[in-house]
């Protein structure tokens, strides 16, 4: 619920569509607080609303909505950075802009490292287990840079100017909420791995 409500709060804000600013913090929110959040929950045994299916079938839903993650944050990507050209403003000046551009490349990295986990065959002196293992540790650092991007953009000031008071408080706990979750996930699949070696 906090995944998806974190980008609902966001498209009322930004009333998509009434300018071309208003779609970057929506897909970004897409991206990094819906999308990314539920391709991780879909291993989580506790809260993956597939976990009665086949692993295939869920690292294909993984797949799925990393790359529709990705295609989120790559198109909020182009949209602020054309939008700063319209206007003349200079590109990745700030915290924000610099987190948000390291998490786009990252997820693309990511993205791209996950294909070695569908053709395991092409990293030969690798066994799956540490590419999984290495996959999901890498994965954890790209999800929380993408929250403290999103984080950096509750402090921009047409953030500020909107949301005020508590309501600024709430909207940060979200991205902290889910990372706490997914830190949580990502913990208990080390401590799985631990035991299941002795």
């Amino acid at each position: 619920l906090v995944a998806l409500g974190f980008p609902a709060a966001v498209a009322v804000l930004a009333r998509p569509g009434s300018s071309l600013f208003s779609w970057h913090p929506l897909l970004m929110a897409l991206a990094f607080s819906f999308l990314m959040t539920e391709a991780l929950l879909i291993f989580s045994p506790e809260t993956s609303l597939l976990r009665s299916f086949s692993r295939k079938v869920r690292v294909r839903a993984h797949w799925a909505l990393q790359l529709l993650a990705l295609l989120c944050a790559l198109l909020g990507l182009g949209i602020i950075t054309y939008n700063k050209h319209l206007n003349g403003k200079g590109h990745f000046v700030t915290w924000h802009g610099l987190t948000g551009l390291l998490a786009v490349l990252y997820a693309g990295g990511q993205c791209a490292g996950g294909v070695l986990l569908l053709y395991p065959k092409l990293m030969k002196n690798w066994t799956l287990a540490k590419l999984k293992l290495y996959h999901a540790t890498s994965g954890l650092v790209g999800y929380l840079l993408g929250c403290a991007s999103l984080m950096l953009g509750m402090c921009s000031l047409w953030f500020t100017t909107a949301v005020t008071g508590a309501s600024w408080y709430l909207a940060m706990l979200c991205p902290l909420l889910t990372s706490l979750v997914i830190m949580n996930q990502v913990s208990n699949a080390y401590l799985y791995r631990k035991r299941s070696q002795h």
